[in-house]
């Protein structure tokens, strides 16, 4: 049956039911004058037939009778713009509309029937003709709409423009959804039914729909039949933890659809465009964390903001949120031409009247940073530039150094000339106990930020703060493995993961960069923040839900292959090492990390050392000294474990 219904879709004849523009309004009067017409006609001879009337032609013909009714009712079809609507998408509305018009035609020829009977004695009309009329020109306009909205709903959900779905959720947010849907007029989804894990809820009916429990059972035998997508309420979605509730439908291959919260809506009613497909970041996210922005918003008002890396996924969330703390100015500082112009652009557009500035330029220059921060004076730098990829710092670690060790020394040391009030670094949880260039190098950087610190402060040299946060890896970040996967679905597969058991932390890009803000704010100078990232991801478990949401069937249609761990790749991510232990901080969620203290003057000498093997582009005796200032990196399939021997 449905592939008949797709080949009658594509045929000439029948390709033209779903795409039909509207039918002029002058047609659809023109159909409902034909239609009060028949029922006039039919009016007039059941009430000769079933009451024995006689037809008197003395004073008006029958012709003119029928004008006169079609002209009444003509006038009361324009009170009630009774054709304006759009056929196919009538509803109860329209109904009532209908009977209104049809109702008070019959009551004014009724009305105006017993005044010509009272002022010459003659009857226009039959009462019961009249009452007939009604009856049944009510029926045939209404059969008529109900007639091309049910053909319309059959050729455009069997031709597969019409999704049929179930609400989850029974709640406001849930009415308000099928009324939207009900009511629309781009017919994308058709409403089946609802879902509620509460088992008082399936007692009852809404909008004339069954409520369904919750369960295996009945979503494999009931509700996998009758839907092929399941709204899930944003009500719903506060309520449960997606990263476990949904798997019910994932595994059922249902899609996951779901809509803007509430406090968003506008007019109380979602627009359909803004029901979509569930994002596996949706998934992934755990409860958003509660953080003050008094603090943020006081240090920052007014204040001239350095961030660097700044067109970056972590910098560009950067100054999207420190943008509304209403700085004085905010330098953006990267050396990549293209992404600075699409950021220039979006903030230009969305903040006509923040003062920006965009800098090109490489924080490895020392003299061009110094001419930057010469010029601009910052309050603020939040160093955020940096190279992250694993597998391509493991095959390039002098520009691992160069970048991460020497860029942010330049922009340190920087800072504390110019006395910059604080100095945010952003790290990561690849630095701790690290078996990668990249994780090894990011830790000499944190190093000798902290050391730095404590040289200052213990001499009393300076009053520039240094703060450094470390997290994990950020949801749909440039390069990570969630846009990696997404572009592999959409070729067919395969989908490659390097180890069925490697796990990662995950975090949102609004969450983590909100995290830098606090501790900027409430850093005293020398701590590594480190934050309570919840329970880790299995990477292959995150693949299997994201070619599910894509609507396919893993390992069926699309494939999972496992490629092995990638040089420097560990199977898991570590925020301390052992020797760490965490402080509390007013906020539950944010810790402070013990490090091991170092030597200013020590570090500061190695890290030269360093520095200039990567200059020479000696791969070997930068890593054998990245490994001596940090003992504890030992390189995990890599070709420089070697050097651990």
């Amino acid at each position: 049956m449905k592939g008949n219904l797709n080949f009658l879709g594509n045929t000439d004849i029948f390709s033209h039911i779903t795409s039909l523009s509207y039918i002029p309004r002058w047609v659809v009067l023109l159909v409902d004058l034909c239609l009060c017409l028949i029922a006039y006609v039919a009016s007039y001879y059941l009430s000769l037939h079933l009451f024995y009337l006689i037809v008197d032609y003395r004073f008006l013909t029958c012709l003119q009778r029928l004008t006169m009714v079609l002209v009444a009712q003509t006038t009361f079809f324009w009170l009630f713009h009774t054709y304006s609507g759009v056929l196919r998408y009538s509803s109860y509305v329209d109904a009532i509309k209908l009977l209104i018009a049809v109702s008070l035609n019959v009551l004014f020829l009724s009305a105006l029937n017993l005044v010509v009977e009272l002022t010459v004695g003659v009857t226009l009309f039959y009462y019961s003709a009249l009452l007939i009329y009604g009856i049944l020109a009510f029926l045939l306009l209404f059969i008529l709409r109900l007639f091309v909205k049910t053909v319309f709903d059959f050729f455009a959900q069997d031709l597969g423009q019409t999704t049929p779905v179930m609400i989850y959720g029974t709640q406001s947010a849930a009415i308000g959804i099928a009324k939207m849907i009900r009511s629309s007029q781009e017919h994308k989804f058709k409403l089946v039914g609802f879902i509620d894990d509460d088992k008082n809820s399936t007692q009852r009916m809404i909008m004339g729909l069954k409520v369904y429990l919750l369960d295996e059972q009945t979503i494999r035998k009931v509700i996998v039949h009758k839907a092929k997508a399941i709204i899930v309420t944003p009500l719903k979605m506060n309520s449960i933890n997606p990263k476990v509730d949904l798997d019910i439908f994932l595994n059922n291959n249902l899609a996951i659809l779901t809509s803007p919260p509430m406090s968003i809506w506008k007019d109380d009613m979602p627009s359909l465009k803004q029901i979509k497909s569930i994002q596996i970041e949706d998934l992934l996210e755990r409860p958003q964390i509660d953080i003050s922005t008094d603090n943020i918003a006081a240090q920052l008002k007014s204040t001239v903001i350095l961030v660097t890396g700044a067109a970056g996924s972590i910098g560009s969330e950067i100054v999207r949120q420190v943008v509304k703390f209403g700085p004085k100015l905010i330098v953006l500082l990267d050396q990549a031409e293209s992404p600075m112009h699409v950021l220039q652009l979006e903030l230009e557009e969305k903040y006509p009247k923040q003062n920006f500035t965009a800098f090109i330029g490489d924080v490895r220059n020392k003299e061009r940073m110094e001419f930057m921060i010469e010029m601009f004076r910052p309050d603020y730098i939040y160093h955020a530039a940096a190279y992250k990829h694993v597998p391509m710092m493991e095959d390039n670690p002098v520009e691992s150094i160069q970048v991460n060790v020497k860029g942010t020394k330049i922009m340190a040391d920087l800072a504390l000339k110019y006395q910059v009030k604080r100095f945010v670094m952003i790290s990561t949880d690849k630095a701790v106990n690290p078996t990668n260039v990249m994780g090894a190098s990011k830790r000499i950087a944190e190093i000798y930020v902290q050391s730095l610190f404590k040289k200052i402060s213990h001499n009393n040299e300076s009053k520039t703060k240094f703060i450094t946060t470390r997290f994990g890896n950020v949801l749909g970040s440039n390069g990570s493995v969630i846009p990696h996967f997404k572009g592999q679905i959409e070729k067919g597969g395969p989908v490659t993961v390097t180890h069925p058991d490697i796990i990662r932390y995950f975090m949102t890009i609004p969450e983590a960069c909100m995290l830098v803000l606090e501790a900027g704010a409430m850093g005293d100078g020398g701590e590594i923040f480190i934050f309570d990232m919840g329970s880790p991801v299995k990477i292959v478990d995150l693949a299997k839900k994201m070619i599910r949401l894509a609507g396919y069937v893993p390992e069926v249609d699309i494939k999972i292959e496992f490629t092995g761990l990638r040089p420097g790749e560990k199977l898991f991510e570590e925020l301390l090492n052992h020797k760490e232990i965490t402080q509390p901080t007013y906020h539950s969620k944010i810790m402070i990390a013990t490090v091991q203290q170092y030597d200013y003057e020590l570090v500061s000498d190695q890290i030269e050392e360093l520095i200039n093997y990567s200059a020479m582009c000696k791969n070997y005796l930068t890593v054998s000294q990245m490994k001596k200032i940090v003992p504890e990196f030992l390189s995990k399939n890599s070709q420089y474990e070697r050097l651990d021997v």
